[in-house]
């Protein structure tokens, strides 16, 4: 430390002979002018005296002089105040990405920076519910807030059907039917055989235009009715041979969610970042990327990929944490077309609890669904 008791004698000496003084004030403001710029030049006496060789100012010997007394230019990090800079951490063993210290931000603090969190977080997304005891299909109604036709048309029930304890039932976020896109479809073609609205379609669906759908992907029709006497059907399944796909993740081939909406199962090997691969050779139609934090992104798939296989089939990924592929690419099967994502709070995530992939299945039955 420095010595500064030369320095103090002089500006109590100071201070005594202007004691008493009209003028006391400025001749006390010019005394601490004094005192400081004796401070300053004790410090860079002492700053020279600590170089290995005296007057060598070069980066180095400075820089070293720095280090050896970090521990007393910072506050440790038990007082939240850190004096490292940001550190670089390995992904993957191929690729670096800034890690900053803890004390800054939190990933839902920069969802909100960028625009992505959502202060009311409006629900978009189907649900499976199971009926419990006491259910009935008008009850359901009331609780869900949502149409009796809707439930009924949802699945494939008429009013005289009879719950049952168990059973699963698939409930739209709004009353009125969904519509699985085939090639060929507008949003307008839509709206007009539901009797919906192409503008109320559209932003319900968070749809950028018109043309931004895709065929597999599932749209609901806020309002809409069912034509009668058809039923709301998904798509026709068609027959696949047993090793047409391949598990999406690597081996061990680790099954978190059994079947569920719409017609996917979750895969995990509990770590965000691991490797996603096409499990069939197609074209990528879709890759849904979003900074929202909001757990009803793209009706809860978050990031998602969609790809059309030569049989019509289409599979999508969904939780994803980017996107290696991009739309039109044709893919390899076992090719990677992305990483895992799935941590809650996290852009994309969707409405997750883990790491994990929701790998769904439009035009087939999903194979891993045994």
């Amino acid at each position: 430390m420095l010595d500064y008791s030369c320095s103090k004698s002089l500006f109590d000496r100071l201070c005594r002979k202007i004691k008493g003084s009209q003028k006391t004030p400025c001749l006390c403001l010019g005394a601490i002018s004094v005192f400081l710029f004796i401070l300053v030049s004790l410090a860079s006496g002492q700053l020279i005296k600590s170089l290995p060789n005296k007057g060598d100012f070069s980066l180095a010997n400075v820089s070293k002089i720095f280090e050896e007394e970090k521990k007393d230019i910072f506050i440790n990090q038990n007082q939240k105040i850190w004096s490292e800079s940001p550190e670089f951490l390995l992904v993957e063993g191929t690729s670096l990405k800034a890690s900053s210290p803890p004390s800054d931000f939190s990933p839902q603090v920069l969802g909100a920076l960028v625009g992505g969190y959502e202060v009311e977080d409006t629900k978009k997304v189907v649900v499976e519910y199971i009926v419990e005891e006491g259910d009935t299909l008008w009850s359901l109604s009331s609780k869900f807030n949502i149409s009796l036709n809707t439930i009924l048309w949802a699945n494939d029930l008429n009013k005289n059907s009879v719950l049952k304890l168990g059973q699963k039932l698939i409930i739209l976020p709004v009353s009125g039917v969904i519509h699985h896109v085939k090639a060929g479809d507008t949003i307008s073609d839509v709206a007009k055989t539901y009797k919906g609205k192409t503008e109320e379609i559209i932003a319900f669906n968070n749809l950028s235009s018109e043309g931004d759908v895709y065929v597999g992907d599932i749209v609901i029709i806020p309002n809409g009715v069912l034509p009668a006497p058809s039923t709301q059907q998904a798509p026709i399944w068609v027959p696949l041979a047993d090793s047409y796909f391949i598990c999406p993740v690597s081996s061990p081939c680790r099954i978190t969610q059994g079947l569920h909406w719409y017609n996917a199962v979750d895969f995990s090997h509990g770590k965000c970042g691991d490797y996603i691969y096409a499990a069939a050779a197609g074209e990528v139609i879709k890759v849904y990327l979003t900074n929202s934090t909001s757990r009803w992104a793209n009706g809860g798939a978050g990031n998602t990929i969609s790809i059309l296989h030569p049989n019509g089939v289409v599979t999508s990924y969904g939780h994803i944490a980017a996107s290696l592929v991009t739309p039109g690419q044709q893919v390899y099967q076992g090719q990677i077309i992305a990483l895992m994502g799935g941590q809650p709070g996290t852009p994309g995530a969707g409405l997750s609890t883990g790491c994990h992939v929701h790998f769904g299945v439009s035009g087939a039955r999903n194979p891993f669904s045994r």
